[in-house]
């Protein structure tokens, strides 16, 4: 097995609904906002290479929204996803499989791309695999969560016919090597995967803990449907992550890809940081 980070650009978000309760006074200092309280925000998926499989964890925002969408998020930086799996060797129709944390157009905007005025899977010989009480969620969704949920990142994947749906059981076996973990405090039956690697831990973070900023325990994005819930997943994982020595793959932090953590006076702190290949 190989795993690949994948870097498919940054998007900028409010800096208080990233840090929620906790003040700008505290938070600018790990993630400086801009002077409209921006701070930028990395969309780093994980390219899995195992055998006959070539398995894409999420795959950014994509680029089939019009410019009014896009001017609400000023994506920046050189990155795309397809110059990203160019460098690693790869294209989209190597893809096997496209494994989705969840639905927000963050996540899983690049699984669909507008062809004239068409909607068609991006990644045309890949499975796309959800859960389906997540799918529920996301094409039913309330009124609070339904700007991240878009229509045309979600249902032409089933009218397609290449989505199908893992069980919803928390350790469930993706496939050798990859259990998927579930947390229900961002969204409902967000997964993570937890994958063996040259004979260490790593926990895929999705939004769980989206950057080394998110640490400290009250440190909860006000765009999560159930902070208490939140809360409780947290500071059960942090805890058993700091114990068993897990290396954490964020998604979203600006500049850290990994980072592992330790048990302190203070609680559980940042121990190190480090990029994927140096594992």
């Amino acid at each position: 097995m190989n795993l690949h980070t994948i870097n498919t650009g940054f998007f900028k978000l409010d800096g208080g609904a990233m840090f929620g309760v906790v003040p700008k006074t505290i938070w600018q200092k790990s993630n400086p906002a801009d002077a409209n309280n921006l701070c930028s925000w990395a969309m780093r998926c994980l390219l899995i290479e195992d055998g006959k499989r070539l398995i894409l964890v999420d795959n950014g925002i994509g680029n089939k929204q019009d410019d009014k969408f896009m001017g609400h998020y000023f994506l920046h930086g050189d990155d795309t996803l397809d110059k990203s799996l160019a460098a690693k060797g790869f294209n989209r129709n190597d893809v096997t499989d496209v494994f989705l944390t969840h639905l927000h157009f963050d996540h899983c905007g690049g699984s669909i791309e507008r062809v004239g005025d068409r909607l068609l899977p991006a990644f045309k010989n890949a499975t796309y695999w959800s859960n389906e009480q997540h799918w529920e969620w996301a094409v039913n969704p309330n009124d609070r969560e339904k700007a991240s949920f878009l229509k045309e990142n979600i249902l032409p994947i089933q009218e397609s016919g290449q989505l199908h749906f893992i069980k919803s059981e928390d350790g469930v076996q993706f496939q050798e090597n990859v259990n998927i973990r579930f947390a229900y405090g961002h969204t409902d039956a967000m997964m993570l995967p937890q994958i063996t690697y040259r004979d260490k831990t790593i926990v895929y973070m999705a939004d769980l803990l989206p950057s080394v900023g998110h640490i400290p325990l009250p440190y909860v994005m006000a765009y999560d449907m159930f902070p208490l819930q939140t809360l409780k997943e947290k500071k059960a994982f942090l805890a058993e992550a700091a114990t068993q020595n897990y290396i954490l793959y964020l998604e979203h932090d600006p500049v850290n890809e990994c980072c592992t953590l330790q048990h302190t006076e203070k609680g559980v702190r940042l121990a190190e940081t480090f990029r994927l290949d140096e594992i």
